[in-house]
């Protein structure tokens, strides 16, 4: 990412681990402030005390949150206002992942999914977009996924969440425009993050199938996903794997992919 490229105020959903850490690693030299949220508050304290360490002069704000809870939601964004720190960039990163079959899923957990994936992340677009318009500056990372492009049997919802969250960005980034408020959905395939040991259910160990075939460290995915930002790019699939897949994913009739999925292997 261009040294040149700086914002005042970087706000990362999810930033306790995984991508999320990583987006304030790599912002940390090129924002005046970060605004840590995740649910888990020890981690983001032990991640400020590092950016602090590390960047002195940078000013980190650690705001824990359920963000599945509307109310939490209106909280942040209430605070955000008092302390005067309105971010003009939004990195709506927090997802949760199911795998197993649809009809053998705990409700609670689909609904946490569905609340965090799409609830969240379109609520805070929707609360904190205004302010960035009224400055004339601003910029979202959605974070989205490759599973975005196709249906997923045992990641059912999760994929159609993030089908709705490249859509979702995809049409924000034209309303946008005339603002020039860039949107970028950013669409890994796996990472080395803990998301696949929390998608898996009680008692699984076993591996997703796929996934060892397109990790990515989540250094790359953070990178590339920057780099994109400042090319004003409107979806990036980090790593020459994720990226071909895509490629082949987009060419190919529904109706193939439906069959190729069909022979995927199956999770009860």
């Amino acid at each position: 990412m261009s040294q040149s490229v700086r914002f005042s105020c970087a706000l990362i959903t999810g930033a306790s681990a995984g991508i999320g850490e990583e987006f304030a690693l790599q912002l940390a030299p090129r924002v005046d402030k970060l605004v840590l949220v995740a649910r888990r508050e020890p981690l983001l304290q032990q991640l400020a005390a590092r950016l602090r360490a590390g960047h002195p002069e940078l000013e980190v704000m650690v705001y824990a949150a359920d963000l599945t809870e509307a109310s939490e939601r209106e909280d942040l964004v209430e605070n955000l206002i008092l302390r005067r720190s309105l971010p003009d960039l939004l990195v709506n990163n927090a997802g949760l992942g199911d795998y197993g079959e649809f009809v053998t899923a705990d409700w609670a957990k689909l609904n946490a999914m569905l609340g965090l994936n799409i609830e969240a992340l379109t609520h805070l677009t929707h609360a904190l977009v205004p302010a960035m318009i009224r400055c004339g500056r601003g910029a979202i990372i959605n974070v989205s996924s490759l599973a975005s492009l196709m249906p997923m049997p045992d990641f059912a919802v999760y994929a159609a969440t993030k089908a709705y969250v490249s859509s979702f960005s995809e049409a924000l980034r034209i309303e946008l425009k005339d603002h020039g408020i860039p949107v970028l959905a950013v669409c890994p395939g796996p990472v080395k993050t803990e998301f696949g040991d929390v998608a898996r259910r009680h008692g699984e160990t076993r591996p997703i199938p796929g996934y060892r075939c397109f990790f990515m460290p989540k250094e790359r995915v953070v990178a590339e996903a920057l780099t994109a930002l400042v090319q004003n790019r409107a979806r990036v699939y980090p790593g020459l794997r994720t990226a071909a897949a895509a490629l082949v994913l987009a060419a190919l009739p529904l109706v193939v992919i439906r069959l190729a999925m069909g022979f995927r292997p199956r999770k009860g």
